[in-house]
């Protein structure tokens, strides 16, 4: 597709039409009350939050765009003066409330932009329906895709059955208070289905329950914490100090839900990995399997800490089930900004038909191409053969066994800064 046309969670001048995915942070750096660059297109949930959001924000500016149907755009090709002709739909991301993928066709070709986006088990069989539909007929050249867990160390149950996880921690500490980590969007059907399997309120922090107003949940949240004793946090303040803190006036345990595992400290050296990073590529195959990923799921860090492994981004082997399921002629990872990127086409590149240089599998583009760039200037004339030599002792060695790769992928994660990114 040509520059100039669309942009999709960036929000710098020059663009005809900018689309957004979801009302995380994280994709709408640039955004503002002020921001006034053309017109933006979102789901209706994601509209709903931008007065709160954004105080100011031109509402003129945005187009709600409905799930399952095809919507046209005339636009205007920088370099020839032609006119484009756009045609794009939105298909639920079952990331967070109001986010969505975006799948655009035209003479450019057929792209499909997922943004952050869980494909469980507990994934819509419309969403999985429409979608087959659509790229049968317009098979996907360029799949953009949410790559933060493309790493064979990260296996997660359903959502429901994390839910459940924490639903059981929960009851089996009746004397305790609880705090459950969270952001300011997202896990919203985690709260309800603790709510309601405990007949319990959930407390959350003023900013908060508006925004769970403004989804239609006004009767199981409060602000009054003499009401319960189940309290959403922000994650920004859930900490093992914060913890030790309330333990000092009331048992209280904290649970932490993610995809990744949530540590005391950082990693140093040559430390053991936690219990989570070594259980947390089991199979799910059959039913024991299934358990023995269950009891992976929760692992407790501390005497009043548990982290639960409920993600809202798909785990590696759901990935890999939707990048077959789409069958792209190439992909391309939209997460580049964490140490532990992983190119998606280093496991999966084989369903497009690609083929990687092996030294850059485990690198972030800007990254590798440093070290190329280095490791070019590193080496004389008189050593190139050796060099060469060991080149392709590392192109024969590349074709190891998953268990080599997943070995591989936890000491890059553990050399890793840990980012969460859910």
């Amino acid at each position: 597709m040509e520059s100039g046309l669309i942009s999709v969670d960036r929000w710098r001048k020059g663009s005809q039409g900018y689309f957004l995915t979801h009302m995380h942070s994280d994709h709408t750096r640039g955004l503002s009350g002020g921001w006034s660059q053309g017109p933006l297109y979102c789901s209706r949930i994601t509209a709903s939050l931008f007065p709160s959001r954004f105080p100011g924000f031109d509402l003129s500016l945005l187009r709600v765009v409905p799930l399952y149907s095809w919507t046209s755009l005339s636009l205007r090709s920088p370099s020839s003066g032609s006119t484009v002709v756009l045609h794009f739909m939105a298909i639920d991301a079952h990331h967070c409330p109001g986010s969505m993928m975006f799948l655009f066709r035209g003479d450019f070709g057929c792209f499909l932009y997922t943004g952050d986006f869980r494909w469980d088990a507990d994934a819509s069989d419309e969403a999985r329906t429409i979608l087959v539909e659509a790229i049968q007929e317009f098979p996907v050249d360029i799949l953009y895709l949410d790559n933060t867990y493309c790493n064979p160390i990260y296996s997660f149950p359903s959502r429901q059955v994390a839910a459940q996880l924490v639903a059981d921690i929960i009851a089996s500490h009746p004397s305790h208070d609880v705090i459950i980590a969270v952001d300011s969007l997202g896990k919203e059907e985690l709260l309800l289905h603790v709510s309601r399997i405990l007949n319990v309120k959930i407390w959350v922090w003023p900013e908060r329950l508006r925004t769970m107003h403004l989804l239609g949940f006004e009767d199981i949240f409060t602000t009054d914490t003499s009401l319960t004793r189940v309290r959403a946090v922000p994650r920004y303040s859930f900490s093992i100090q914060t913890l030790e803190g309330l333990n000092t006036m009331c048992p209280t345990i904290g649970i932490m839900p993610s995809g990744l595992p949530w540590v005391k400290r950082p990693f140093k050296g040559d430390d053991k990995l936690s219990g989570s990073f070594l259980t947390a590529s089991m199979k799910n195959e059959t039913i024991s399997a299934q358990k023995e990923l269950e009891a992976a799921a929760v692992h407790k860090f501390h005497d009043y800490m548990y982290s639960v492994h409920y993600s809202d981004h798909s785990c590696y082997e759901e990935i890999g089930e939707f990048i077959k399921l789409v069958k792209p002629k190439s992909m391309k990872g939209i997460v580049v900004s964490s140490s532990s990127y992983v190119d998606p086409l280093y496991y999966f590149g084989r369903i497009c038909g690609a083929n990687q240089p092996p030294q850059v599998l485990l690198m972030r583009p800007d990254i590798a191409d440093e070290f190329q760039a280095v490791r070019i200037k590193s080496y004389s004339a008189t050593d190139k053969t050796r060099v060469l030599e060991k080149e392709k002792r590392w192109k024969r060695d590349s074709h190891s066994s998953l268990k080599r790769n997943k070995k591989r992928a936890r000491i890059q994660v553990k050399c890793a800064k840990i980012l969460e990114v859910d």
